[in-house]
């Protein structure tokens, strides 16, 4: 069963919302657990990275998908699956981009990693999201 469009509409920019929070979540305590807190990249980064999903899924579980009501530790743990796959994609965009064709200046790498991975990415989020996590049926 379809949704209608003005519904898919509004799921796609609720997703957006979330998702553009915690972006900004995990970067700005990511620059605070470099910088004045002193921790290492990939101590800050699993933190930041956490909080990130979490405002995500908050984000999600009141707003965009408010009418579903999961219950439990298992939807936050499958959303946060979900947002692991979603960084994998990015890094095998990266990698293959950087190793495997040879793409190795700064700007390629931005492009495989941050463009199309989080394009990739994105969209593997917002279906493994309302898939998985907030089901309608």
């Amino acid at each position: 069963m379809s949704r209608p469009p003005v519904g898919r509409r509004r799921e796609l920019l609720g997703f957006a919302t979330a998702g553009l929070l915690a972006y900004a979540t995990d970067l700005a305590l990511f620059t605070c657990l470099r910088g004045p807190a002193g921790l290492g990249p990939l101590s800050a980064k699993a933190l930041s990275f956490v909080a990130g999903c979490t405002v995500a899924y908050l984000g999600n579980a009141l707003g965009t998908y408010r009418r579903i009501r999961p219950r439990g530790l298992r939807p936050y743990a499958v959303f946060f699956a979900v947002n692991v796959a979603g960084a994998l994609v990015q890094l095998l965009c990266l990698a293959v981009s950087h190793y495997l064709l040879g793409f190795t200046s700064q700007r390629a790498d931005t492009i495989s990693g941050a463009g199309v991975g989080m394009v990739l990415a994105t969209v593997l989020r917002f279906w493994g999201t309302r898939t998985w996590v907030f089901r309608t049926a």
